[in-house]
């Protein structure tokens, strides 16, 4: 098959090109923390930087021992020897849709790359809608459904993906919902497979400013679900290419792992030995890390919202972000009016107005699974924070980071824009022909 870039990296790149030729642009559309790296992590690399032997193909004991604490922190008792390391999230996610076979569920909207990853396995992802507020879980009743229907046309479906928070829409789905998907998982022998990655950046909320807590499946489906998490979001670690996952002390868990390694050895043989020295003791959460991270989601939390403010002042309907930097406004009720004033009327073609006219990177439903005639979008908030490590770092000292010039010209950018596409009176010229992004899915 044909692999295009994956959306979320092509609007980066558009983006840049747009900043060459001088355009104002608002980066809206890359899911990168934009955070800087904590001094502590920036030291541990340093001084791991002589390790340059492979190292065990699952990981060093030490990296599991700590990722295996880290699960036991949140209420999951973890075998060390169940934890595999790998050069980040996608390449083990990728790796286990190999060993697994057969088709997967997964929620509409999700992150780009699980249907495409499905794809290049050679199965045909099932695609089953979420339900409002509780992104990144299928639906139960629907996923129920959608298997059998599979099943009956003579397709195996061996397993489910779960996003907890979810990206692209910036919830987090409620232990109801987590508990019937699970129920369903069991009834149907579906392998679960959650993407945990954004665990540690709910939103403070309430006045004692506790985060709501994430239900993972593997509390109430431990036998069957295997989790997904790394450094790149809580830690803004992105470049460093390093992801765990913890697989079911069952007989699952037992035949998936022997595969996985065997998949492993034949593609990185091993994670960086100097990361995962570094990553070994992120994982022991020490309170200076453990700072880092509250001030991380505490900025997360006030930007995403008052970026949702924007998008509801000017008529688009959102749920409230309650994790990580996204938020997945719909222009919807705005539908009549985008169609006659600049003949859009489907996602991409909104999203490309916006890039085009507007230098505004922000990234169609249609990349997430949904149908292109959707008019939702996913905005990822965190590039906001500023375009040099002293300003991000103000940004997370900031006791109120919307007050910084920066983030605020940003905000009132937005704002601009969204009331200039929406405005009753435009200030643009309304005659340009229809505008499609990039053909980026991937």
């Amino acid at each position: 098959m044909t692999v295009t870039v994956s959306a979320t990296l092509a609007v980066n790149e558009a983006l840049a090109e747009k900043r060459r030729q001088g355009v104002r642009v608002l980066p809206l559309g890359f899911g990168e923390a934009g955070l800087p790296v904590h001094p502590v992590m920036r030291d541990r690399l340093t001084a791991g930087n002589g390790a340059n032997a492979y190292g065990p193909v699952a990981g060093s004991v030490a990296l599991r021992e700590a990722a295996a604490g880290y699960w036991e922190r949140r209420g999951l008792p973890t075998d060390p020897d169940t934890v595999i390391a790998g050069p980040g999230s996608k390449p083990l996610l990728y790796s286990l849709l190999l060993e697994i076979g057969g088709d997967t569920a997964i929620a509409a909207p999700s992150w780009v790359s699980y249907a495409a990853q499905s794809r290049l396995v050679g199965q045909n992802p099932v695609m089953v809608p979420t339900a409002t507020g509780q992104g990144g879980v299928p639906q139960p009743d629907l996923l129920h459904a959608a298997v059998v229907a599979a099943r009956e046309q003579g397709r195996t479906v061996n397993a489910v993906i779960v996003t907890l928070p979810d990206n692209p829409t910036g919830t987090v789905a409620g232990a109801e919902t987590v508990r019937r998907l699970c129920e369903v998982a069991r009834e149907l022998d579906l392998v679960i497979i959650s993407d945990e990655i954004y665990r540690d950046l709910v939103h403070p909320v309430g006045p004692e400013g506790e985060p709501t807590r994430v239900h993972s499946p593997a509390e109430y489906a431990p036998e069957r679900t295997i989790i997904s998490t790394g450094l790149s979001k809580n830690l803004a670690l992105g470049g460093w290419r390093i992801g765990v996952m913890r697989l079911p002390d069952s007989e699952i868990g037992r035949r998936l792992r022997g595969g996985l390694l065997g998949v492993a050895s034949e593609i990185w043989s091993s994670p960086a030995a100097p990361v995962q020295e570094a990553a070994a003791h992120a994982f022991t959460e020490p309170d200076e890390l453990l700072d880092h991270i509250d001030r991380s989601r505490r900025l997360h939390g006030i930007v995403a919202g008052a970026v949702a403010e924007v998008f509801l002042r000017a008529g688009a309907t959102v749920a409230p972000p309650g994790a990580a930097f996204y938020l997945y406004p719909d222009f919807e009720p705005a539908r009549e009016r985008l169609a006659a004033r600049y003949g859009v009327t489907t996602g991409p073609e909104l999203t490309g107005l916006l890039l085009e006219r507007f230098g505004m990177g922000v990234l169609p439903a249609a990349e997430f699974g949904e149908s292109v005639d959707t008019l939702r979008m996913r905005v990822a908030t965190s590039l906001l924070y500023g375009d040099t490590e002293e300003r991000r770092y103000a940004a997370l000292a900031a006791t109120d980071p919307l007050k910084l010039p920066w983030i605020r010209a940003h905000l009132d950018r937005l704002d601009e824009v969204l009331g200039e596409l929406l405005a009753e009176s435009p200030k643009t010229v309304l005659t340009q022909p229809r505008v499609s992004a990039p053909q980026t899915v991937g």
